[in-house]
């Protein structure tokens, strides 16, 4: 096995292949799409598993995959029909943008300390939530709220249904048809989250194979990658509880974010991505949100 993973380390690399759907490196994309291969669970491999012998038939199924990710670009995730977020698996496929969120480290721990009672959250919502990824984590932080999860997509909420079944959560979790909030008047929620689309226009024309294989949809933000940001936030406080909380996320895009709202006092959360990839807002604060906002350039 060790030789296998090396050498599919070796051609990805050799085919400049890009990451960042579910692995960060050539070694570990290797890695990952063998013990997909041999039905081995996704774990850290030890120096004994390493050396384990492979039949020809386990052979031919890890250079296989290894061959269609290189020769024909496809996303690892969408070769294997799954994607993770920690510990929790989703199904993917085409229909949806593959999951990977920095929200989902937030919630690990329950959105602590600006949630300060998980209990007390009876009404969660995700907006634009693809394959409902962040809505099933939700759920799990916030074993008392009902969640509803939203998108315009009708191909993305038909993987979503599948994800929400697989967790048991059709009872507490509502899959909903919605440009954002267009079909959610009068629902008011404790927290709202939301991944939504923010890639600018200049950067759309420049991703890699493998990400213009995801949606467009679910990655075009506009010239400045604002356009969702901006309804969100336009909208969001008729949407919130008087002590509701918002986070959204919005890439590497700190600077972008307050130049175009620099009445906004914004809260960002350390990730392991940094401090300008999420940022939280408390009802109050949208509620004294002035006017449209000025337009940043990309």
């Amino acid at each position: 096995m060790r030789d296998l993973v090396s050498h599919g380390a070796q051609q990805f690399r050799a085919a400049r292949l890009a990451f960042g759907q579910g692995t960060t490196n050539a070694f570990d994309e290797a890695v990952y799409l063998t013990l997909h291969a041999l039905g081995q669970p996704l774990e850290p491999l030890e120096e004994p598993v390493l050396d384990r012998r492979l039949t020809e038939t386990q052979i031919r199924r890890i250079r296989s995959l290894f061959d269609r990710r290189v020769r024909r670009r496809v996303p690892a995730a969408y070769l294997t029909g799954e994607a993770w977020l920690g510990d929790h698996r989703f199904r993917v496929d085409r229909r949806t943008i593959i999951p990977r969120s920095f929200i989902a480290e937030l919630l690990r721990d329950d959105l602590v300390p600006w949630v300060r009672n998980p209990l007390a959250i009876r009404a969660a919502l995700d907006i634009c939530t693809g394959s409902g990824c962040l809505a099933v984590l939700l759920a799990l932080s916030f074993p008392r709220a009902a969640i509803d999860a939203a998108d315009v997509s009708r191909d993305a909420l038909t993987i979503a249904r599948a994800n929400v079944a697989d967790y048991r959560l059709q009872r507490r979790l509502r899959l909903i048809e919605s440009d954002l909030f267009s079909a959610l008047a009068g629902r008011r929620y404790d927290l709202i989250v939301s991944n939504p689309p923010y890639v600018t226009t200049r950067s759309m024309r420049r991703l890699p194979r493998e990400f213009r294989r995801e949606p467009a949809v679910a990655l075009a933000g506009g010239e400045d990658g604002l356009d969702f940001v901006r309804r969100i936030l336009a909208a969001a406080a008729a949407h919130l509880t008087p002590r509701g909380l918002l986070v959204l996320e919005v890439g590497h895009s700190r600077a972008r974010v307050e130049r175009a709202f620099p009445q906004m006092e914004f809260t960002w959360p350390l990730t392991s991505g940094g401090d300008d990839c999420v940022f939280l807002l408390e009802r109050s604060a949208l509620a004294r949100l002035p006017g449209p906002p000025t337009r940043a350039k990309s």
